[in-house]
Order: structure tokens, then C-alpha cells, then sequence
């Protein structure tokens, strides 16, 4: 008697997922407060030039960007007061942990930056440091100050935002 079943099975195999590849490093290094204080107006990827193991200090997350700002000197972009931890299993050479780093930008970039930077009110801030194609990269922010009207006004929008967020989920319950 014949059977129609093959005789052979195809089982389909799994993919790789991304998030076996994106598990090595930390998503990013956040300035949370930049957020807080600024309005921008325009956000910047720049590449960061970093020495020996300061590269690994910062795919390990241990970075901090809390008081760093940006500035142009002699026409190039320059990061200040940023925080990297020296990596624990260097041998001897270990950079000053807050020194200054060049950033790297396209020169009409930094033009343009330099030039709305000298408005009244514009800053230079570091948002967020992060690996891109394994390459450290720094997202700068061009913006204003915000006011204390406007620190509360956001503040209020989270709030409210959350407990719509709340009520939803209780009534899903």
C-alpha cells in the first residue's frame, strides 16, 4: 500500500537573531540631563578620536557625559570633561580619564555649528555616546536652554503620559 508521505522532512532552522549580535556592547551612553535642560534645534553624528583602551572603557559602558560639553577651537570640534573609567585589565598606559577628544566632523558641519553656536542662547552638548559598524560615535545637540516654564511643562506631559499609560493597563487586567 503506498503512502503519500514524503520520504524526506524538511525542518526549517532558526536564524540568527540580531539580538545575539547587538548583545556585546551597551545600547548607549545617555546624558539624560541634556534632554532635561535643552530645546535642540539640530542633532550631529560625530566620530570621537579615543586612545588604546579607551575604546573598550566605552563598548563596556563605563562612560559618563553628565557635564561634558562641546566647543570649536581653531576651526575644529572638540569634546571637554567627558568622563571615561580606564579599563581594568590595561597593562600601563592609561590615558587621563577626563581629558579633551577631537571630534570628527565634515568641515561644513562644524561651520555651520560654530556659526549658530555663536547665537545668544545656542550650546554644543553631547546627548548620547554610542558603537555604530564598531566605530565610537557621540550624537551632539545644537540648542537653547530651556526655561524653568518649560522644565515643568514637559515634566507635567511624562506624568500625565504615564498614567494614561496606568489606567490602560489596569483595565486590560
Amino acid at each position: 500500500m503506498p503512502s503519500n508521505r514524503p520520504k524526506y522532512t524538511v525542518t526549517a532552522m532558526a536564524k540568527k537573531g540580531k539580538k545575539a549580535e547587538e548583545a556585546n556592547g551597551p545600547k548607549s551612553v545617555q546624558n539624560r540631563r541634556a534632554r532635561y535642560d535643552y530645546l535642540f534645534d539640530a542633532e550631529y553624528e560625530a566620530g570621537m578620536v579615543l586612545e588604546g583602551a579607551e575604546v573598550k572603557s566605552v563598548f563596556a559602558g563605563k562612560a559618563n557625559l553628565t557635564d561634558s560639553y562641546c566647543k570649536v577651537v581653531n576651526g575644529e570640534m572638540w569634546l571637554f570633561n567627558v568622563d571615561i573609567e580606564p579599563y581594568s585589565h590595561t597593562t600601563k598606559y592609561q590615558p587621563n580619564r577626563r581629558r579633551d577628544r577631537k571630534l570628527l566632523l565634515h568641515r561644513r558641519e562644524i561651520d555651520v555649528i560654530d556659526r549658530k553656536s555663536r547665537e545668544k542662547g545656542y550650546s554644543i552638548v553631547p546627548i548620547e555616546m554610542y558603537f555604530k559598524n564598531g566605530r565610537a560615535k557621540v550624537k551632539i545637540g545644537l540648542g537653547r536652554g530651556k526655561s524653568d516654564y518649560d522644565k515643568r511643562e514637559s515634566i507635567q506631559k511624562k506624568e500625565t503620559a504615564r498614567e494614561v499609560q496606568r489606567v490602560r493597563a489596569g483595565k486590560e487586567i
